[in-house]
């Protein structure tokens, strides 16, 4: 169990070093129609950005701002993702 517990660890070890740590979590998820300018003004050059919309895709986040990307737009990505993979017929 200790083994586990240590790779999820390692798994999400680059929270550590996102930009939104310490940030107000309602600021990243905001109310249906309220703008999201400011979260994805967080998200803009950090560092973990592409590991935190990884981790969102992956884990199906279905609210919220994660990498830089809402859910309509993460949304989106997943759908164009997985045309590429029908297309060229590789996971």
């Amino acid at each position: 169990m200790a083994f586990e517990h240590d790779e999820l660890s390692q798994d999400r070890a680059w929270q550590d070093e996102a930009n939104c740590l310490g940030v107000d979590p309602d600021l990243f998820f905001p109310e249906r129609g309220a703008s999201t300018r400011e979260a994805k003004e967080v998200c803009k050059g950090c560092v973990v950005r592409g590991d935190c919309l990884e981790f969102a895709l992956v884990n199906g986040e279905k609210f919220g701002i994660w990498g830089g990307l809402s859910e309509r737009e993460r949304r989106r990505l997943r759908r164009q993702r997985a045309q590429t993979i029908r297309i060229t017929g590789t996971a």
